[in-house]
């Protein structure tokens, strides 16, 4: 690949490593940064702060017996039938474990083969399909694929227990083309119907996938130009093959990592080629983005919209509220207020993006957000947040002027401006926190 335009960053005069570019690295690819995490990484230059990203070392907080505690949580939710619990579980996962950008890269994939237990209504399903997504979260696309579209809340969801020969049920081939592979403008009505006879007899049973033969079009089929008795697996093989698979899985990754304006047309190209010639090795394709000068270039800094999710574990992640944590039920429940509730995206095309999320309803929730977190009580802890405390821990005074450079250094890099501190340092510590957690620069990552 040329290095014209996926370039190793190397600080420089123009794009310097600094404390900006530290708080953007965590706020992309991770969920915010705590101000050791941040000064660790600064220390130690760019190139180590990606590979602890990349190899699940980064976070400073992990708890103790993570898995053991990660996995009682799902399996309680589980046995329980309360998807409540396991929406808590995985804000669990996001707030205290070891690999966030693993993390993110799962809630990409759901985000990707979106699947709502409000349909789905299994607890179970839903558990188990995450724990795939997981699993081939940075892995090549093709494991990730032929997974995904055969876990039972996927074709539950998609109604494919309804697809048989004679009978065709189209939303899983459509879906599939649509959302999972292709995209729109690279197949036709006609293939939609041809690749549902394809699919003609996978289904669920107890829980578990099952391809029944007497359902399924043993018949030829015509897809995308290829004639063949196609069956499911040999669908999706032909769907990897398709040149618009790699131009999709780059414009996912691309508004994952930047913002609503992406890379320029011969970026993405080169990213869709390298990802082609690697037989779609996602992980090849996060760690290029990563490590490329343009991921850090000043105009990919602080234009991205954060969604709920990065904005609720974000901000508790800031202020260091580990012990005692927020409530990681409360955590899921101000996300879906904010618009994004996890197992239960809104259809299935998954979430809106960028400045999508920008809305009265979504600011009002954040604002409510960041004072719950500050007092301590609605977001489930049983002490309040101390401003000036946390400041003096870190080597700064506890006057007003000390304790808004403190916490502006953490969430944006940057000392504040003028008018910054001539709105904000009037007011009582707690409001002074609460006020910049809201403000409309904090939306942004």
């Amino acid at each position: 690949m040329p290095e014209t335009l996926w370039a190793a960053y190397t600080p420089d005069d123009q794009q310097p490593w600094d404390l900006k570019r530290a708080v953007h690295l965590h706020r992309r690819a991770a969920f915010a940064g705590t101000w050791d995490e941040l000064h660790r990484d600064l220390k130690d230059g760019p190139e180590k702060a990606v590979s602890r990203l990349l190899n699940g070392t980064a976070n400073l907080h992990a708890a103790k017996e993570f898995d053991k505690t990660s996995t009682l949580l799902f399996d309680a939710a589980v046995t329980q039938g309360e998807i409540g619990r396991l929406k808590a579980g995985w804000f669990y996962r996001f707030l205290l474990g070891p690999h966030p950008l693993h993390e993110k890269l799962t809630l990409l994939w759901h985000d990707h083969f979106a699947t709502a237990n409000g349909k789905v209504d299994d607890p179970g399903l839903m558990r188990r399909q995450n724990e795939t997504l997981r699993t081939h979260a940075a892995g090549k696309f093709a494991p990730l694929l032929n997974a995904a579209v055969r876990e039972p809340a996927t074709l539950l969801y998609l109604d494919a227990q309804t697809n048989r020969k004679g009978h065709a049920n189209e939303n899983l081939a459509r879906e599939l083309m649509e959302l999972f592979t292709v995209g729109v403008g690279h197949y036709t009505e006609a293939d939609v119907k041809e690749a549902a006879r394809a699919l003609t007899g996978w289904s669920v049973d107890d829980g578990q996938f099952v391809e029944l033969a007497e359902r399924h079009d043993i018949g030829e089929k015509t897809v995308l130009g290829a004639k063949a008795k196609f069956d499911g697996a040999q669908l999706v093989d032909l769907l990897l093959k398709q040149p618009a698979t790699a131009d999709r899985l780059v414009k996912k990754l691309v508004r994952q990592f930047f913002s609503d304006t992406g890379v320029s047309a011969d970026a993405a190209k080169q990213l869709a080629d390298g990802l082609r010639e690697r037989e779609l090795d996602v992980g090849w394709a996060v760690e290029t983005i990563l490590k490329s000068r343009l991921f850090f270039a000043d105009a990919n800094l602080r234009n991205r919209v954060l969604m709920p999710v990065e904005y609720v574990v974000g901000s508790a992640r800031v202020l260091e509220l580990f012990d005692p944590a927020p409530s990681t039920l409360a955590m899921a429940d101000w996300s879906a207020r904010m618009g994004q509730d996890v197992f239960d995206p809104p259809n299935v095309g998954g979430w809106p993006t960028g400045k999508k999320w920008v809305h009265s309803r979504s600011l009002i929730a954040r604002a409510n957000y960041a004072t719950a977190l500050v007092t301590g009580p609605d977001s489930g802890r049983t002490v309040a947040y101390d401003p000036a405390g946390q400041a003096k821990r870190h080597g700064f005074g506890a006057t007003p002027a000390d304790v808004l450079t403190y916490h502006h250094r953490l969430l944006f890099g940057t000392d504040p401006p003028a008018d910054t501190r001539n709105r904000l340092e009037p007011l009582p510590l707690p409001k002074l926190t609460t006020a910049l957690l809201a403000s409309p620069e904090a939306q942004l990552g």
